[in-house]
């Protein structure tokens, strides 16, 4: 018997918009009960949505220039700057000139700013391991399930264009 939950595109069945729709507020649901949560250990930084997305990110490019976060982020321009000035004053990041004339600049994470990351992990995952009643049944063909999603809206996603005021003539 095929199994119906593992049908997508043309040959999902009529409830399946339904129950991604589902999937999609429960998503969001859990990534905002994550965000209300105080850590337990005191040393762990609460960090806004884009400054964890920029941490993320330089887990996987450790000398990123500020266009490649942005790319792999999707965050503006001006709001990366925003951003990257945040978790420098946390003594997250630092910035460093890496072209002959000082313009370049690449990003890097410090040991503060990568242990708070290891840190604020281990305390996600103790959360969601009680919240599920430490069942892993299912875990990894949830994350499987959730990293192909991840990769397809990332693929997928709206490419920002900056846009530049018209020039007068």
């Amino acid at each position: 018997m095929h199994d119906r939950a593992q049908q997508t595109g043309a040959a999902a069945g009529p409830d399946d918009g339904h129950r991604w729709a589902e999937l999609a507020d429960l998503v969001l649901i859990i990534s905002r009960e994550i965000q209300f949560r105080r850590y337990t250990d005191e040393q762990a930084v609460h960090l806004s949505q884009s400054e964890g997305m920029v941490m993320r990110y330089l887990k996987s490019d450790p000398d990123a220039t500020p266009s490649r976060i942005a790319a792999a982020t999707g965050l503006q321009r001006t709001n990366l700057s925003t951003v990257l000035r945040g978790l420098e004053q946390k003594g997250f990041i630092e910035r460093h000139a890496h072209s002959d004339d000082g313009r370049g600049v690449t990003v890097h994470a410090t040991e503060r700013g990568l242990s708070n990351s290891v840190l604020v992990r281990q305390e996600w995952a103790t959360t969601l391991s009680e919240a599920a009643d430490h069942d892993t049944q299912d875990l990894d063909a949830t994350l499987a399930l959730l990293a192909a999603v991840e990769a397809g809206l990332t693929r997928e996603r709206p490419r920002i264009r900056a846009t530049r005021p018209a020039t007068e003539s």
